[in-house]
């Protein structure tokens, strides 16, 4: 509301009211200006800066705002530069056009001539006074006395003479008193001199006295043959030449005036056109900035929303533009597509969360099953595993998806070529699996899975750890074995050594020399191998039947001391123990768990002797070392050496007549484990860990037997 109205009021300033250029009202005028266009400056600069703050901090719609005002101060400078440019090349060839030698020649020549024009009527007047002045003096001298009624003769006579005419003559004193009239002269048209001028024509000067108003001149002169007396005269003048006279005089002044202050007016009319130049572009500049700030309003409004989508929030709604624009209609299609989103994605997150309930409950059956379950695509490729398979073929989680079943797991390659290659959609064999120095037999059953249409679909491995079955079994077929040797050979085996014995005693008296020798030598070997055989039975028969364990409370710290102690003796320095001080009470067979401790330290010592056979390496030191740990619940012997270590089928060592050395039976760990089992614990095989840097890694042997304290919380 206030540009107008100061433009209207610079505009009536230099316009109509002619106030001028160096008027006190224009200065303020435009000292108004110039505070109001400062302070619409500030204002456009503070939004300025708002609007680029908000385009360093990312706003939504700040980019379009930004872009639409510069457009708008571009369309908006552009042309006011170009008009300026224009403005002042016209102003300066006008003002060159108006200041050039031909408008300055005839502005001079125009003034030259009013100016000989007015001095003519006053060189014409001047001559006239003087020559009435001297007429009237030579009479005052022709006669010695003159009154003031021959004096009024005189002057008429005088007048009539004058060849240009005077309009009045009078004679007046020193005090402006009239004392002789001419002709013509009233009293009603005299205009007293004032006391300056008759003091100047007392001096001696012809006094020219201009009355622009009655359109006459005047001469005032003082009469020398007079006392006291001065001649006063006028004579008229053309008013229109008089006004012309002063309009030109005028024109002149204005045009040197305007000559001399040419630089001063074209740079007056510069800060003039550059005031209304800056309102225009500030207003160009303010309504671009409205303008823009309600074209991007909405626009960044649905920007922000559209991130906020994008982030996964489809609860979000814009302000809805009145009218029916494009900016309104997209603000009411943008909501109305946000809901329909919100509406699908409610229902699919419904729908997976159906589907997400079933696979967890897929996978906690899969999770809970025993046995090793995979997944396979149609290519072959892993799609999924439970744990059990991942514990089983000891991979990693995830480590293995989608990769080829024969890179996951080579050794099911194999049965999975040959059930692609057969007709049957099942296939199954038992797999001997080694991983990390441990052999387990896989029992591998694949299938084949096929979609609702028929096509193959993928297939399905499961498997199962039948090493402790296989074991079992073996362990079940050798006792079988060994019942049936035990009695078919313990038998006969009395009687041959007896009737060995009786042919020693009944024929050693009937020969001599060699012969005696050679019988007593060959009953020696019956005897001797009948003995063999009967120790062999008695093993088969311990093994085949092991006699049930009578448990009593017993200290495995004493029990362990006890066995350490009578294996000191064979291997001296090499064995070493780690064993608690205090006492720790096991419900046990101690005779039992005596004789399994013992021929687990005496394998250990018979391991160091095998490597030692084979050629140990240099500096090579025998260990065995000894140690009992405790846990809440259970209490754990180790047993390790650095022998000729263990074979990779470690799980055939517990079979009957399996053995890495040559002199050993291999009943002895079969035996031990079924102690161990008979007392509710467990019997490991595993390396040793290495007892120095570089030193040689043996076997480690690990019971587990629970204590008293767990046996008592079990039965609670």
């Amino acid at each position: 509301m206030l540009g107008p109205v100061l433009v209207i009021a610079t505009l009536l300033i230099l316009g109509p009211l002619e106030q001028g250029a160096n008027s006190l009202a224009l200065r303020l005028i435009l000292m108004a200006d110039l505070v109001y266009i400062l302070v619409v400056a500030a204002l456009v600069a503070v939004r300025i800066s708002r609007m680029v703050a908000a385009r360093r901090k990312r706003s939504a719609g700040s980019k379009l705002h930004l872009r639409l005002t510069g457009v708008f101060v571009g369309i908006a400078l552009v042309p006011t530069v170009l008009v300026a440019i224009f403005a002042g090349l016209t102003i300066n060839v006008g003002l060159e056009g108006w200041f050039s030698d031909r408008v300055r020649q005839v502005v001079g020549a125009s003034l030259a001539a009013a100016e000989a024009y007015e001095d003519e009527h006053r060189q014409d007047l001047r001559q006239d006074s003087a020559a009435l002045a001297g007429y009237l003096n030579v009479a005052r001298t022709a006669r010695f006395l003159v009154s003031d009624g021959e004096l009024r003769q005189i002057l008429t006579q005088g007048q009539t003479q004058v060849q240009r005419g005077l309009r009045e003559a009078y004679v007046i004193d020193g005090d402006g008193t009239i004392r002789a009239r001419g002709e013509r002269s009233y009293l009603f048209d005299y205009e007293q001199p004032s006391r300056a001028e008759i003091a100047r024509a007392n001096a001696g000067e012809t006094v020219i006295i201009e009355d622009w108003d009655n359109n006459e001149f005047r001469a005032l002169v003082a009469l020398t043959a007079f006392p006291d007396r001065l001649l006063y005269v006028s004579r008229t003048v053309d008013g229109d030449i008089l006004a012309l006279l002063d309009d030109t005089q005028e024109s002149a002044r204005l045009y040197q005036q305007l000559e001399t202050e040419r630089g001063r007016l074209l740079f007056e009319f510069s800060l003039v056109y550059l005031g209304f130049a800056l309102i225009l572009l500030l207003a160009a500049i303010w309504f671009g900035l409205w303008f823009a700030e309600r074209l991007a309003r909405p626009v960044g409004r649905l920007a922000s929303a559209a991130d906020q989508v994008g982030s996964g929030d489809l609860s979000v709604r814009v302000h809805e533009e009145p009218g029916d624009d494009e900016i309104a209609l997209l603000g009411r299609v943008f909501n109305r597509m946000t809901a329909q989103l919100k509406g699908q994605r409610d229902a699919l997150l419904e729908t997976n969360a159906q589907i997400e309930e079933r696979r967890m409950l897929f996978d906690s059956v899969l999770s809970s099953v025993t046995a090793g379950v995979i997944g396979l695509d149609a290519e072959g490729r892993v799609d999924f595993m439970n744990r059990s398979a991942l514990r089983m073929l000891q991979l990693e989680d995830s480590a293995d998806t989608h990769a080829a079943l024969g890179h996951a797991v080579p050794e099911f390659a194999g049965l999975l070529a040959r059930l692609r290659e057969g007709q049957d959609d099942v296939a199954q064999e038992e797999i001997r699996l080694s991983r990390q120095g441990h052999l387990e037999n896989l029992l591998v059953r694949m299938a084949t899975r096929r979609g609702g249409d028929g096509q193959l679909a993928g297939y399905v491995v499961a498997f199962d750890d039948v090493t402790d079955l296989v074991s079992a079994q073996r362990m079940a077929a050798w006792g079988d074995v060994a019942r049936r040797i035990a009695h078919e050979i313990k038998n006969p085996l009395t009687p041959i050594q007896l009737s060995a014995e009786r042919i020693k005693r009944k024929f050693s008296r009937h020969v001599e020399g060699e012969d005696a020798e050679a019988l007593d030598n060959l009953t020696g070997v019956i005897v001797r191998q009948t003995n063999d055989l009967r120790r062999i039975v008695d093993e088969f028969s311990k093994f085949a039947r092991m006699p049930e364990p009578e448990r009593a409370e017993t200290d495995l710290v004493a029990l362990l001391r006890d066995a350490v102690t009578l294996q000191s003796q064979q291997l001296g320095p090499a064995l070493s123990w780690d064993l608690p001080e205090t006492s720790v009470p096991a419900e046990v067979d101690r005779t039992m768990i005596s004789q399994a401790l013992t021929n687990l330290i005496k394998n250990a010592g018979e391991a160091i002797e095998s490597l030692q056979d084979q050629g140990a390496p240099d500096g090579f030191a025998p260990q065995v070392r000894v140690t009992l740990d405790l846990s809440d619940r259970h209490a754990r012997i180790r047993i390790m050496d650095n022998g000729i270590g263990l074979p990779e089928d470690k799980a055939r060592l517990f079979e009957p007549y399996v053995t890495t050395r040559d002199k050993g039976t291999g009943l002895g760990l079969p035996i031990v484990k079924k102690i161990i089992e008979e007392h509710g614990g467990t019997l490991t095989l595993t390396d040793a860990p290495q007892f120095e840097q570089n030193a040689h890694r043996g076997a480690c042997a690990e019971i587990r037997l629970p204590r008293i304290t767990a046996l008592a919380d079990a039965a609670e």
